[in-house]
């Protein structure tokens, strides 16, 4: 079994081109879209590593992450990360 490439590339508006590292994606039933959560690896403040969220196409080639926009998707994001970091 070959190991899924999880790291990814992002050039944002600037031109400035970043490396992520794909945690999981999902589709959600509630709101029909797809997300990836994803990190750079990089730590906050308090030592916690940054974790981004974002809307995607699973259906196209060369992917544009969407923003996340309404409390209802970061609620369902976050419910899925707390669940996942409860069982470690």
């Amino acid at each position: 079994m070959e190991k899924e490439d999880t790291k990814f590339k992002v050039v944002d508006d600037s031109g400035i081109e970043k490396e992520y590292e794909k945690l999981f994606s999902f589709e959600s039933d509630k709101t029909n879209k797809n997300y990836i959560v994803y990190t750079d690896n990089e730590l906050d403040e308090e030592g916690n590593t940054k974790v981004y969220a974002s809307i995607y196409d699973p259906s196209k080639e060369t992917q544009t992450l969407q923003a996340i926009e309404t409390d209802e998707e970061w609620k369902i994001i976050e419910g899925i990360l707390k669940s996942l970091t409860d069982d470690k």
